[in-house]
Parts: C-alpha cells; structure tokens; sequence
C-alpha cells in the first residue's frame, strides 16, 4: 500500500467527495473491490542477476472500498524473470493516482468516463513472476491482453 499517495487521491475527487479516507488496516470489511492495473518500474536487489531492471505496464493493483469513503490499495510485486528474486518497484504515481480516483468515483455513483489510452502493451503478461496472479488479483489472469485490448478501470 502507498499511504504517501493519499493525500494526491483526496485532492483528485476532492470536487466530487469529499470526504476520501485512506485505510490502513487490511484486516478491515470492505464493500467493494476492483482488480486493475498500473504501471511502473522494477529493479532487481540480486547483485548476482545479469538483469538489471524492467518496467511494466502491467502491475497488479486490489483496490478496496470501505463505507463513507473509504479506500486502500495493495500494490502487487512482480519477480525477476532472471533469478526469480522479487524487484523493488518504483511506481507511476499518475496511474496510481488515475485508476483509484477513477474506481472512487465510480463506486460513489458519479458519471465517469473512461480515459482513453492510444499506447497499448503488446507483450504477454508474465503470470509466473506476477505476484499479483500468484494471489488471484491480477486482471492477467482473465483476459489476454496482448491482442490489443484495454480495459484496465
């Protein structure tokens, strides 16, 4: 989770509800759920590994909404397709931000239109080294997307 994020989260829906909470605690009922995706950039910690680093398109995101506004976010790590070691992530804090604003909106009722994206992501998804599918919150597992298609909200 990317408690840090928050208060950029308020302030993307903060015209429309006001009253956004992050919640911190996992153990928590929740009464929505969404799997998605964003997007970011892996760095691999094992100095042995011939692979530096990689970015994805395809990082799996659970987005959670709690009563009164209230949501949080697991980000899901991906592994090194090299030497199986998890990666440390760098996120793109825009599509973070996109995509929970977007799900926080909708849940609450509001007209949302889905932004259109004109780049898509060609590559297969790598399933084996996506924790996200390891855990069964990862859209990856539903749909292929290297046929071109984009329904990441």
């Amino acid at each position: 989770m990317f408690p840090s994020l928050h208060e950029t989260v308020r302030i993307a829906v903060s015209e429309e509800i006001p009253s956004v909470w992050f919640n911190a605690n996992d153990e928590d009922d929740y009464n929505n759920e969404y799997d998605t995706r964003i997007m970011g950039k892996f760095k691999c910690n094992n100095k042995k590994c011939p692979t530096h680093g990689w970015s994805s398109k395809k990082i799996a995101i659970w987005i959670r909404g709690y009563p009164s506004g209230g949501y949080n976010a697991v980000v899901f790590n991906q592994r090194c397709n090299s030497c199986d070691e998890l990666g440390k992530m760098t996120l793109n804090k825009e599509t973070y931000v996109d995509r929970i604003s977007y799900r926080l909106r909708k849940w609450a009722g509001l007209p949302v239109e889905m932004p259109y994206y004109s780049k898509k992501d060609h590559r297969r998804h790598d399933f084996a080294h996506c924790e996200g599918c390891r855990l069964g919150h990862c859209e990856g597992q539903e749909e292929d997307y290297s046929e071109g298609s984009c329904d990441w909200y």
